[in-house]
């Protein structure tokens, strides 16, 4: 079965009940195992596969995530676009708690986790001065505000490794730097969304002011999971009026083709076991293919 749109839930969306006729889709990668089955389905008459990004019962912390199984099976199963739905605190007075925010640009601060395919034999350098897809990233934010959700187009996710909360010294820093929201996740799965040359958008749901707000407590899980809860209906609602706009007018995006001017090694001299894992990335760039 083939799935163009693939769908990642965040804290708080750990399911999507709107999917008709579904199957559940277990993938062994050669990264190991994803962080849940997977679901597949129909929503509005689209197929759709969903996967909860901590698993179903939150299982995991954001270091503990299995991104590249993730990215890696969704290429599997056939998607070329990606929504990625993710709770985050807002460093800007402007953004407030359950808005909705489509950021178009990532800080990195992670240093645990793994974030890329490739290395053991192939060098390749991805091009991510853009690292979200603007055609996705416009998709989502047309179908928020058509739902009728508070919605901020662009803005920097600054993406932290977790899984403590900021200190207040960093929340103000992280303000100094102009980021807008801040999170522990998606600036990973971006990078390998565009290894795998999947387009890929970020849906942020705001539950917080994070810790540097004079007017507000320090976020709490408590808070967190309540605004999470509140903002859930509405990213569903996001979702599925995005992936009809997706199906309606497929939009060519510059991640299709991420790879081609970023691989180095001479294919033809790579193991061959290392080339089988990575065959279904860099099957278009393969000797003979071009």
């Amino acid at each position: 079965m083939t799935y163009i749109i693939g769908v990642i839930g965040g804290s708080g969306l750990y399911q999507m009940p709107e999917l008709e006729l579904v199957e559940e889709i277990s993938i062994l990668t050669p990264f190991g195992a994803t962080s849940d089955t997977l679901v597949g389905g129909n929503l509005g008459g689209t197929k759709v596969v969903f996967l909860p990004r901590h698993g179903r019962t939150h299982h995991l912390l954001p270091q503990e995530v299995p991104y590249r199984a993730n990215i890696y099976a969704l290429k599997q199963l056939g998607v070329r676009y990606i929504l990625s739905a993710s709770a985050v605190g807002s460093l800007q007075a402007a953004i407030q708690p359950l808005d909705l925010v489509i950021p178009d640009q990532f800080i990195d601060r992670t240093s645990k986790r793994a974030d890329t395919f490739f290395g053991g034999g192939i060098v390749v350098h991805i091009a991510f001065s853009q690292p979200i897809c603007p055609h996705l990233a416009e998709i989502l934010a047309t179908a928020a505000t058509a739902v009728g959700a508070r919605v901020h187009r662009g803005g920097v996710y600054l993406c932290i490794e977790g899984p403590a909360f900021s200190t207040q010294a960093e929340s103000h820093l992280y303000r100094q730097w102009g980021a807008s929201i801040i999170g522990m996740t998606n600036v990973t799965e971006a990078k390998l969304a565009r290894e795998a040359e999947i387009a890929y958008a970020t849906l942020a749901l705001v539950t917080d002011y994070d810790c540097w707000h004079p007017d507000h407590a320090a976020v709490t899980v408590d808070m967190v999971i309540s605004n999470l809860q509140r903002n859930a209906e509405t990213a569903r609602q996001v979702i599925r009026r995005a992936v009809s706009m997706i199906t309606a007018n497929p939009p060519i995006s510059p991640a299709h083709t991420a790879l081609k001017q970023a691989i180095l090694t001479d294919l033809r001299q790579v193991p061959p076991e290392r080339l089988q894992e990575l065959e279904i990335l860099v099957r278009p760039y393969l000797p003979g293919m071009g």
